[in-house]
């Protein structure tokens, strides 16, 4: 991949980048590398959006008390915590939202934990026992595109909506919020990933 190329690229099309936006988007492009065309383009137009365009992870807004009231088995949904792995007192604080795309659940959290010991990114349990680690960027990325790949999110995944070669339409694109999201600004989405496909492109994936 030619990176210049990419940069040159995104710098035009987003009117420049600092040097957090790279180290963001670095941590990404490695994680997606090998990825489908579009897939990779759908990714980091999640990240860009989902990051406020920082490409920094990021953690969800709220308090304890409200964590504990959408995520802990002592708040308001005790069923659907215990359906998602939270179901201890505390849960619902310690695994809320993080990361490009935000890990939620203690059940995510154990999938990200095998995946970045698998990877050699961890120990095994390291995450589970230290959730902020899906903070960093490189094990953030890795949930990105293992939770787009396999529909950690929403059961709906990559190619759930993108093509396995090549480009996608712009209705692709559209459809494909619905990895992460429902419809919620598909269509802001959308034109990010037309940009990403084109930073791409000029830099020799295909």
């Amino acid at each position: 991949m030619n990176k210049t190329a990419f940069y040159n690229t995104v710098r035009e099309r987003m009117k420049g980048l600092n040097s957090h936006q790279v180290v963001g988007f670095e941590a990404v492009l490695a994680a997606i590398d090998g990825a489908p065309l579009s897939h990779q383009a759908y990714m980091l137009a999640t990240a860009w959006h989902e990051t406020a365009a920082t490409m920094l992870p990021i953690k969800e807004r709220g308090g304890e008390a409200y964590f504990t009231d959408m995520y802990d088995v002592a708040g308001k949904r005790p069923k659907t915590c215990i359906a998602y792995g939270n179901t201890c007192a505390g849960d619902g604080p310690k695994y809320c939202g993080r990361g490009y795309v935000q890990v939620t659940w203690k059940s995510n959290y154990a999938k990200l934990d095998q995946e970045a010991a698998w990877g050699g990114l961890t120990e095994l349990g390291e995450i589970l026992a230290n959730p902020d680690l899906a903070m960093r960027p490189d094990i953030a990325a890795l949930a990105l595109r293992k939770g787009m790949d396999e529909g950690w999110f929403t059961s709906k995944r990559n190619l759930s909506y993108l093509p396995a070669k090549g480009v996608a339409t712009k209705q692709q694109y559209i459809d494909a919020r619905r990895i992460i999201n429902g419809t919620d600004k598909a269509d802001l989405i959308e034109d990010y990933a037309q940009i990403f496909e084109r930073a791409l492109r000029d830099a020799g994936v295909n």
